[in-house]
């Protein structure tokens, strides 16, 4: 025996048969690479969900905006002088339309009245409520009398030239007196009478738009 040799002695290699009557297992194939095709249906699947997603979305949206229009809030267009200084040609306003209460000194937007022949193609008007359902209303100078007293309008500048007199009346149960705040040039309930309460759109709330610029003025 050559004690000095240095070759690395192998272990023998051992085969371990296979039990008899054990089918072999198959060895699993690898899965193929994908395809340029099926990358390309992948992208289109991808595309598709993420049109229909921002359709919905947009859907929704758009259905939401539309039932808020409808029922809660609404902008309008102020066309006419009839209410400077507070409401100026051009202002763009919102309009409650549900939740609102109706006082004295309210500023609304209603339908126009059947006896309004000043300019028929506006077809809503903004006014302020200043007689209210059950009131006697009168004037005297350019001073409102409500059940026999004076009227306070901190609304107004002082100096307002009332113009049109208002004939004493009394208002009937579910209507309005409406009159501008620019008397001497609005066209309102001393014209065409007490306004029905199922004419009222709305209360305005917010000038949303004056001068060609926003603008947050509550009202």
């Amino acid at each position: 025996m050559d004690l000095g040799t240095d070759d690395p002695v192998l272990p023998a290699r051992v085969t371990i048969p296979h039990p008899a009557g054990v089918d072999r297992p198959p060895l699993s194939e690898p899965e193929p690479a994908p395809t340029r095709s099926g990358r390309a249906l992948h992208y289109r699947r991808r595309s598709y969900h993420w049109v229909l997603s921002w359709f919905l979305i947009l859907v929704v949206a758009g259905g939401f905006a539309f039932g808020l229009r409808l029922f809660v809030v609404q902008t309008f267009y102020v066309p006419t002088g009839s209410m400077i200084p507070n409401l100026l040609v051009g202002d763009r306003i919102l309009v409650l339309k549900v939740g609102y209460t109706i006082d004295r000194g309210s500023i609304v937007v209603f339908r126009r009245p059947p006896h309004d022949t000043d300019d028929p193609s506006d077809e809503d008007l903004v006014k302020r409520v200043i007689g209210l359902p059950g009131d006697t209303i009168s004037s005297k100078g350019s001073t409102v009398y409500i059940n026999g007293k004076p009227l306070s309008e901190p609304w107004l500048p002082k100096g307002t030239i009332l113009g049109q007199s208002i004939r004493q009346k009394k208002i009937p149960p579910g209507y309005y007196f409406m009159m501008g705040d620019n008397r001497d040039e609005s066209y309102d309930s001393r014209d065409w009478g007490p306004l029905p309460r199922s004419y009222i759109i709305g209360k305005v709330f917010l000038i949303i738009w004056r001068n060609g610029s926003p603008a947050f003025h509550l009202r």
